[in-house]
Order: structure tokens, then C-alpha cells, then sequence
């Protein structure tokens, strides 16, 4: 089901599988920013990605010796989640353990998404609640994606992201399985700017576990429309689409695919967070139009 907030400038849509945000209507020009899930390309719009990020060696976590079962990107952006607070500028959903997270996910949970709007800015807040009697593992991430060109009479390539600092990327490699190898890659940048171009992703997703950037902004040569996303509380940052796809996915995360090597025990994956019993982990991360 589909749940909406507007603004003056802005009206945004969530549904309540996966609290997925679906649309990002500009009222201004009337233009939808969000991708709008072709299955064609890709049938998605904005996942959010909890408890784990990426690829898990054969689709499993270990956690004290025993294996579960684990989906690409976790199973919260598959999941139902409730609408628990609703107002007219924001929106709050929530997602909380049961007897099918437990058989995939043995650590007990609440993930809560909200939505806020203010004035051309959207805020997305993720919140994690350990109602456990244990410690609770978990990463977590946020995986939008933006219509590239936004206007009809633009072409892919007039686009580019720009990034706030002077960052000297590399992009980590992958295997032919999505896993990390360890190694890196320069990325060549100018002023800045990473230009978009069908062929970028040829090899799957930037990645970049090392960043001074906690702001970037997809921008036009063409034109002065923008997006801009700030996530300060996010360390790393994977920009990806589908090859030959209209859109490009900026994604804070928190969190990484498994190393190339046999599984090992969730608590020393790459990126995992530790939350102690009675304890709440807070990220956001705000998506402002332009």
C-alpha cells in the first residue's frame, strides 16, 4: 500500500513493503525524480537495505556456528512493515521480529523507517532497537535511485555526480561473484565531477569504502536541475545501474558484500554493527531537489 505526504515543493510516496520510497514529485515543474521501477532494468526504486548489505557467501550468515539463510541485501527491503505514525509531513513504518525473521535472522528487532519533508529537503531516518536479551549484528544501507536524464531533450552522458571534496576515488573489485577481492581501482574524476556513461557499470557498482565526501550531487551540464544527497552518517557510498539503464543509484551504506573466501561468523563481517540489549542505532540521510 502506498502512503503520501506533500509540501509546497514536494510530494513523496512510501509503500509499506519494504517501507520503500516509491516517488519524489517536484509540484514546481511536475517532474518525478525517483527511478520508477521498470522491471525491465531494474524493479526497484529506493530499497532499503538491512541487516546486511550486498552479497553473503552462498546466500547464508554464521552466527555461533550455525548457518541462515540470507538474501542479497537482507530481507527487510521484502518484508512488510507496518505504518505507525502518520502526519502531514512525515511518516514513520516499522518492521519487527517474528518467528520468519528468527528463522532467517536469529537476533530479535525493531528496524523503524521515517520519512519528514522540509521544503525541498527530504530526511530518511532509519532507527534499529535492540529488544533482544543479547547483542544484536546488523548492517545496514539506503539504495535510491534517480531518473538520469530528467529531462527528455538530455542525454545520459550530459550527466554527472559530483562529490563534495577532493576525494581520490577507488572503487573496490569484485569477482565474478560480487565478492570483494581486496583490491582497488582508480576512478578518474575532473574537478570533482564522476561523468556518467553507459559503459561505467559494466563491471557492477562503484564502491567506495574510502571517502572524505559525506555530500554528492547528481547534476546536468545542461541544466541547473539537481538532486543532492547528504549522509553524514554514512562511511561509504556505492553509485550503480543497471548497463544502459535511464538511472543512476546513489547509495549511503553502512556495510559491504563478503570478502571472496569461505563464510566466517557474522560478528566479523566487514561493516557489521554491534547494538547492545536496550540500545537504538540512528542514520539518516536527506535527498534535497534543486
Amino acid at each position: 500500500m502506498i502512503h503520501s505526504i506533500e509540501n509546497e515543493h514536494l510530494k513523496i510516496g512510501v509503500n509499506t513493503k519494504g517501507a520503500e520510497l516509491c516517488s519524489i514529485l517536484s509540484k514546481h515543474n511536475n517532474k518525478e525524480y525517483l527511478w520508477q521501477a521498470n522491471p525491465a532494468f531494474w524493479a526497484f526504486h529506493s530499497p532499503n537495505l538491512f541487516p546486511v548489505v550486498g552479497n553473503c557467501t552462498d546466500n547464508k550468515i554464521l552466527t555461533e556456528g550455525v548457518e541462515y539463510p540470507m538474501p542479497r541485501h537482507g530481507f527487510a527491503r521484502h518484508s512488510e512493515f507496518k505504518l505507525i505514525e502518520s502526519l502531514p509531513q512525515s511518516l514513520v513504518f516499522s518492521l519487527e521480529f517474528s518467528e520468519e525473521t528468527l528463522a532467517v535472522y536469529p537476533f530479535k528487532f525493531r528496524f523503524q523507517v521515517s520519512y519528514r519533508l522540509k521544503e525541498t529537503e527530504l530526511e530518511v531516518c532509519f532507527e534499529v532497537i535492540n529488544i533482544d536479551t543479547k547483542a544484536i549484528l546488523f548492517s545496514l544501507g539506503a539504495h535510491p535511485a534517480f531518473n538520469v536524464p530528467l529531462s527528455q531533450n538530455q542525454t545520459y552522458e550530459d550527466y554527472y555526480i559530483e562529490f563534495e571534496g577532493e576525494d581520490k576515488l577507488e572503487k573496490e573489485l569484485f569477482n565474478s561473484r560480487g565478492f570483494f577481492t581486496g583490491q582497488r581501482e582508480p576512478v578518474e574524476t575532473e574537478d570533482r565531477k564522476l561523468c556518467l556513461n553507459r559503459a561505467l557499470f559494466n563491471d557492477g557498482a562503484l564502491v567506495f569504502k574510502k571517502l572524505n565526501s559525506r555530500s554528492v550531487a547528481l547534476k546536468s551540464f545542461r541544466s541547473t536541475d539537481s538532486v543532492q544527497l547528504n549522509f553524514k552518517d554514512f562511511n561509504s557510498l556505492g553509485i550503480w545501474a543497471v548497463p544502459g539503464a535511464p538511472f543512476v543509484c546513489i547509495e549511503p551504506w553502512l556495510g559491504y558484500a563478503d570478502k571472496a573466501g569461505d563464510i566466517q561468523e557474522f560478528k566479523n563481517k566487514e561493516g557489521i554493527i554491534s547494538l547492545d540489549v536496550d540500545n537504538t542505532f540512528f542514520a539518516s540521510y536527506t535527498i534535497t531537489i534543486n
